[in-house]
């Protein structure tokens, strides 16, 4: 049997088929080697096998040592402009786009050309929430591109007959979600695959963008982040445990680091959120880390801390099915997450939907149950509400309304 070498990222595709000709740019970002140019790459088989043809379709990488010469505008304009055909539509793919300089001008000018269908990638946030978001308002859809989720791990391990249960499939998930993880022999294989991802992040992203100076102290506030994974965190906290580590910054400092961590798209911050007065609040935030093999690469006893990594895999989740996850408030206490528009509902139906998560590594013992299920049960609303566990069991459990279910089972859903 010949393994299948690329994973098929079916949401992904579905969100560039529905937007193809229509006249917006399509701008797909995402930590680096999450798949995005492989998406592409899966997206013109599509179009081929469409019945567009290889003159149509214009590619380029800007990480490509061989395009070097277009990350100038003008160079790279004239270029496109010399491979359009003038009587079909043109699709048109840039990856890695923030490598032009001015490439705005570029996207610009060919968005005006009806005969242009255009598709960008970007590695960091910075590349959107900056540039793009400003000069090009109102005329791009943007798609947040993570590594593998469960689902799509457990379906390529099935589609290779390398499938064997859930908790095995599971385990190995924990060790990495980076697509090509799946084609490495062993663990120092991965590790130094790991190491490379973070390494060019880190580097290129955030040291080399921010013009970093003291690189060591940078690290030791990533490692303090990775360390503290679904515990609410302040800048005064990563500054004592600086501190505690014979290093020093200022506040200003490590604000600065954390925004670059945030950009490189290495961490998410998910931002407290007030369920009665349904607003963000003021408060420190909690931080998850887009891949869990990266926090093994850096924490040595990363194990220790199983209920945060579980709680991060289902954030990651709560990402990829809602377009925004908070960390939920009341005056007393605290839910998990609070995920606000599902995805596929408000591709139909702009509305607000709320739902509500908390997240246990058990609650076989009563006294945890009735812990965990206490600030579901205070909110007094028709929310809908899910208490995740590892805990196995034949059928979903309902207290009141709310729904207890396997994580597992819910990471393998359907939507």
């Amino acid at each position: 049997m010949i393994m299948q070498k690329y994973v098929a990222r079916d949401e992904y595709l579905d969100f560039l088929k529905r937007h193809q000709d229509k006249k917006v740019i399509k701008v797909v970002s995402g930590v680096r080697r999450s798949g995005k140019s492989t998406l592409f790459l899966l997206f013109r088989e599509y179009l081929r096998k469409n019945g567009v043809s290889n003159d149509q379709i214009i590619t380029l990488n800007f990480e490509d040592m061989a395009n070097e010469p277009l990350r100038d505008p003008h160079r790279l304009y004239d270029y496109l402009q010399n491979k359009l055909l003038p009587d079909k539509m043109n699709y048109i793919f840039l990856d890695e786009i923030q490598h032009v300089h001015d490439f705005e001008k570029v996207v610009d000018s060919l968005f005006i050309k009806d005969n242009v269908d255009l598709y960008l990638t970007g590695s960091n946030a910075y590349f959107l929430s900056g540039e793009i978001a400003t000069l090009l308002t109102g005329r791009y859809v943007q798609l947040n591109m993570l590594p593998l989720s469960f689902k799509e791990f457990v379906e390529w391990h099935k589609q290779n007959d390398l499938f064997t249960d859930r908790a095995d499939m599971f385990n190995k998930y924990l060790q990495s979600s980076f697509p090509y993880t799946l084609f490495t022999s062993d663990d120092l294989e991965r590790m130094e695959y790991l190491r490379g991802i973070y390494s060019t992040i880190v580097l290129t992203d955030i040291v080399t963008r921010l013009k970093v100076r003291d690189v060591p102290v940078l690290e030791r506030v990533i490692r303090t982040l990775f360390s503290d994974i679904g515990s609410p965190i302040s800048i005064k906290k990563i500054a004592n445990t600086l501190q505690s580590h014979h290093y020093s910054a200022d506040n200003k400092t490590i604000n600065r680091y954390l925004n670059g961590i945030l950009e490189s798209l290495l961490m998410y911050e998910a931002k407290p959120y007030d369920i009665h007065g349904r607003e963000i609040v003021r408060s420190n935030s909690k931080y998850y880390v887009v891949d869990p093999g990266l926090r093994q690469l850096l924490l040595p006893d990363y194990q220790e801390d199983y209920g945060h990594i579980i709680e991060n895999i289902v954030y990651l989740e709560l990402k990829r099915r809602y377009l925004n996850v908070y960390v939920g408030q009341t005056s007393k206490l605290e839910v998990d997450f609070v995920a606000l528009n599902n995805r596929n509902e408000t591709r139909y139906f702009q509305v607000a939907l709320t739902t509500l998560f908390q997240v246990a590594l058990t609650t076989l013992d009563e006294n945890v149950l009735a812990r965990e299920l206490r600030p579901l049960k205070e909110i007094r609303d028709s929310y809908p509400k899910y208490l995740l566990t590892m805990d196995t069991f034949n059928k979903d459990a309902n207290y009141d309304g709310i729904q207890k279910k396997n994580i597992l089972d819910w990471l393998l859903e359907k939507d």
